[in-house]
């Protein structure tokens, strides 16, 4: 496939500072008791606008790949393997040291000890990003894009065939009896998964990463056909056209594999990455062909320092929850006094969210005016 020598595309950046925005305000509510339907993740079976947060970050990482892997095209195995495994290793790291902080824990007598990493969750956010990328690395350095399609169909029909033979019937697509669960369970154990479903299980747990690192193979195969095809209305057609296809499949198909994200089920996949086609050739018509480029900048400043913009995200609100004033907690005390002090509790918490989310923006923004960028 012959690539034209193309800069990257503003949309993409766009696309992957919006992804962060929306991550940060689904994750940072003032209130979890208090959060609009939209802003929470479907029960179990099901789709809201926060199940396509993450998966569509999963498909810009696939964009940025089809720009980064082309300059290890000309380096040997060894090298690529290791920046790929190096890249891998630290993303997935510290996403565990997240897990983690703040390292410690108060007991109810107020003595302070380390915490205990035989209970500590080992999988996230973070670490699903990491063995993703290096999956559809992978994949694409030594299957090609033949044979990256091949594997991605590969994921999705295995995939649901695991889960359907493996799964306690006669509903192996529940909470309890999913096979993903069982795996999880045999080699990581209990204490080592997310508790927030009300028993341990984990939603990026080891079997869904191979669907989820088909978003990432998705994202590169579009990516690379943008440049090839150059930004036109015929590209953003054939992207629109090639999004509803997939949407209407993965629907179809929802009818007997339903579209779940905590389980990152095939048709989900299908469903999030149909999404994604459309919303990056909105965006494309928007900023490349009509170039209507004055409000990009806000989306710009998260897309430049992605990374460690999310990592502050989550340290900083943690921190918030260390410092006391008058024995209430700093997000609590300016939650309180800034927000639900004159708003109802719904309004309250989305617009703390948001909030926050502009807080983490003003420090990019200053990283971004002092040209600092941090890479991994």
């Amino acid at each position: 496939m012959k690539i034209k020598n193309s800069p990257r595309y503003l949309s993409l950046d766009v696309l992957r500072g919006l992804t962060v925005v929306l991550m940060i305000i689904v994750n940072t509510p003032g209130n979890w008791g208090t959060v609009y339907g939209p802003f929470l993740h479907a029960p179990w079976h099901g789709f809201t606008p926060t199940d396509w947060v993450f998966p569509t970050f999963l498909f810009v990482v696939g964009n940025a790949m089809s720009f980064a892997l082309r300059k290890y095209e000309s380096e040997g195995d060894s090298v690529f393997l290791g920046k790929i495994f190096k890249r891998t290793a630290i993303i997935f790291f510290i996403g565990f040291l997240l897990n983690c902080f703040p390292f410690y824990q108060v007991s109810e007598s107020g003595a302070i000890s380390f915490i205990d990493l035989s209970k500590e969750r080992i999988l996230g956010v973070l670490q699903r990003i990491a063995l993703c990328y290096c999956i559809a690395s992978l994949a694409i350095h030594y299957l090609k894009v033949k044979g990256s399609v091949i594997l991605s169909i590969v994921f999705l029909l295995g995939y649901w065939a695991v889960l359907y033979f493996f799964g306690d019937q006669p509903d192996p697509y529940s909470l309890q009896g999913n096979a993903a669960l069982k795996l999880d369970l045999m080699l990581l154990g209990p204490n080592h998964l997310y508790k927030g479903e009300g028993i341990p299980f984990d939603p990026e747990g080891i079997l869904s990463t191979f669907p989820a690192a088909v978003n990432v193979i998705f994202g590169y195969l579009v990516g690379l056909y943008i440049q090839k095809k150059g930004n036109t209305k015929g590209t953003i057609l054939n992207l629109i056209l090639g999004g509803v296809v997939l949407i209407a499949v993965s629907l179809i198909w929802h009818m007997g594999f339903p579209i779940n994200k905590k389980i990152w089920t095939s048709s989900y996949v299908l469903f999030s990455v149909g999404t994604d086609m459309i919303v990056l050739s909105v965006l494309m018509y928007l900023i490349e062909i009509v170039q209507v480029k004055k409000w990009t900048y806000f989306f710009e400043v998260f897309g430049r320092n992605t990374l460690i913009l999310y990592i502050l995200s989550g340290v900083v609100i943690s921190i918030m929850h260390l410092i006391k004033i008058n024995g209430v907690s700093l997000k609590g005390w300016l939650y309180e006094s800034l927000f639900t002090s004159w708003l109802g509790d719904f309004n309250a918490s989305i617009l703390f969210a948001i909030f926050y989310m502009l807080l983490i923006w003003f420090i990019g923004y200053i990283m971004d005016k002092r040209k600092v960028y941090i890479k991994v």
